[in-house]
């Protein structure tokens, strides 16, 4: 099956990460340097480029945020969890995973894994049912980031906790009712960060399989952030501290 990918981050990306491409449409007309390099990057690839009118492009990407380029792509290839621990093994380094519990709305999710790729996280894994898949609006929302992060795609997450675990795996959960602050926990060197879903947050059988819950601490009149923040907040800290005993260590 194809998919249609639109934007210039999304495309160029694909293109770095060897994502298989049919065919690009470009806009007539002048060119960004943007917009070039992806010209430039298709034509070292051998991909076939089309010039037609935007308005050929608006209908193919049904959106006007086009952005002067479409490219028609391979579906989005999802790896097994196996693959996303074995990267990790591959770069000696302590596995730091996510897992979305229901994630449902594409900028959400974008935003969430354009996170973790800039932070260095080795995979995410998202359920089957009941949450939004890697799409092109995801790519597009990840400003190309999704090309470049594994994302495993599983049945039962439950199951897929209680497998990290035996992997060694400590499996943090974050909710706002939790506790412990997210600042204040030590976190073990192989990680996997729970993020739950818009709205419902982790559902309860998620949240009982994870070792440990924490929240932000907030301190405004409003007291609740959208799952991508949240995300990008714990990874920071997280990462934060890896780094930190990195560098003690070396």
């Amino acid at each position: 099956m194809r998919e249609i990918l639109y934007g210039v981050n999304s495309v160029l990306e694909a293109l770095r990460a060897n994502r298989k491409i049919k065919s690009i449409y470009t806009a007539r007309g002048k060119m960004d340097e943007r917009l070039r390099q992806v010209v430039q990057t298709a034509e070292t690839r051998g991909v076939k480029l089309h010039w037609v009118d935007r308005a050929l492009l608006e209908r193919m990407a049904e959106s006007k945020s086009h952005q002067g380029v479409v490219a028609e792509a391979e579906s989005y290839r999802y790896y097994a969890v196996g693959d996303i621990l074995a990267c990790a093994r591959d770069e000696a380094l302590a596995p730091l995973l996510l897992v979305l519990d229901g994630i449902e709305d594409p900028q959400n999710l974008g935003a969430i894994l354009r996170t973790a790729e800039c932070m260095g996280v080795h995979g995410a894994v998202i359920p089957k049912h009941e949450a939004c898949a890697v799409t092109p609006a995801v790519s597009r929302a990840s400003a190309g980031a999704s090309e470049h992060l594994k994302v495993a795609r599983v049945t039962n997450l439950v199951q897929t906790i209680k497998d990290l675990k035996k992997q060694g795996l400590w499996v943090v959960g974050t909710d706002s009712q939790a506790s412990a602050s997210c600042f204040d926990l030590t976190y073990p060197g192989p990680v996997a960060l729970v993020i739950g879903g818009e709205g419902r947050g982790i559902r309860r059988l998620v949240k009982e399989s994870c070792d440990y819950m924490v929240h932000i601490p907030m301190r405004g009149q409003v007291n609740s952030l959208n799952a991508s923040v949240s995300c990008a907040i714990v990874l920071a800290e997280i990462v934060k501290q890896r780094w930190a005993a990195a560098t003690s260590n070396g």
